[in-house]
């Protein structure tokens, strides 16, 4: 991906969300010929010529320092996540492989700790959120990661082009919007990722609702939260997640599922345990 152009099309993208009253600055009067905040604006806000704003939304802003990013993060409002997005984008070679550094690969000792969780649905994300690693849980509640090519084994993929996702994720459009902004995130930090950007392609291709979702530049940050779920086994759930980055591996996260003790969804988790994930339960999962 180009990033100079990411970089212009994710500050026109953030300027155009900020009405000038939302600023301090005097109501729009009349009519404007773009939505939100005019380049001009945003540049008094900032602090910088607009002219020098306009060359930075441009991406010619390579050599702009840090303090400028920050002002004009400042000015446009944006919070933790869209800053590093913006940096990313604005200085790609600050200490980072532009293409994600190679081929992922997983300690044999994350894999051990993944089986020992016999009873937490747990699986390991690698960039562009290949899935990496996964115990019996989450196969159970998930999806049967066995059964997908290397290739297909991506939660963007599954996501948007498996029909049983919309059907699993009860709350699909924020699961969907949280995925792109995953995917965002990336390709700020790796912009030459040859198989992030075949990724983007595929999904742009065969999803509508994913070229939508991929126009609006959300980026998001893997983080915790809860999930509603409607498994075909046992029903529905309500699931706490956890996201723990990896500290030798800031690009791979190992994500847990957990239910309230003696809620009905624990139930539902402990049946599930029980049952295992073998050739019966797939068969039931297919009739």
């Amino acid at each position: 991906m180009d990033s100079r152009t990411e970089l212009g099309e994710f500050l026109r993208s953030r300027r155009a969300r900020i009405q000038p009253e939302d600023v301090g600055l005097p109501p729009a009067g009349g009519r404007r010929r773009v939505p939100g905040l005019r380049r001009e604006e945003l540049a008094l806000l900032a602090g910088v010529s607009v002219a020098y704003y306009t060359r930075l939304e441009q991406g010619h802003g390579r050599n702009a320092s840090v303090e400028v990013w920050n002002a004009v993060a400042r000015a446009l409002q944006l919070d933790d996540t869209e800053r590093a997005h913006l940096l990313h984008l604005a200085q790609p070679h600050r200490g980072r492989e532009r293409d994600g550094g190679g081929p992922q690969r997983v300690r044999r000792e994350l894999r051990h700790l993944l089986d020992a969780l016999d009873s937490v649905p747990a699986y390991l994300l690698g960039r562009r959120m290949d899935v990496l690693g996964w115990n019996q849980m989450a196969r159970a509640l998930l999806y049967d990661f066995p059964s997908q090519h290397p290739r297909q084994r991506n939660m963007a993929r599954l996501v948007f082009l498996e029909p049983t996702s919309r059907e699993l994720f009860a709350d699909w459009e924020p699961k969907a919007r949280e995925t792109v902004g995953y995917l965002r995130m990336d390709a700020g930090r790796y912009p030459d990722d040859k198989h992030l950007n075949e990724l983007v392609g595929e999904l742009s291709v065969k999803s509508e609702e994913f070229r939508r979702m991929w126009a609006d530049h959300t980026v998001a940050d893997k983080k915790h939260g809860t999930k509603r779920l409607q498994h075909p086994l046992v029903g529905e759930l309500t699931l706490a997640y956890e996201t723990f980055q990896l500290p030798d591996n800031p690009d791979q996260h190992l994500i847990t599922y957990h239910a309230e003790p003696l809620s009905p969804s624990a139930d539902a988790l402990r049946l599930l345990a029980s049952w295992g994930v073998d050739d019966n339960m797939r068969e039931h999962q297919g009739s």
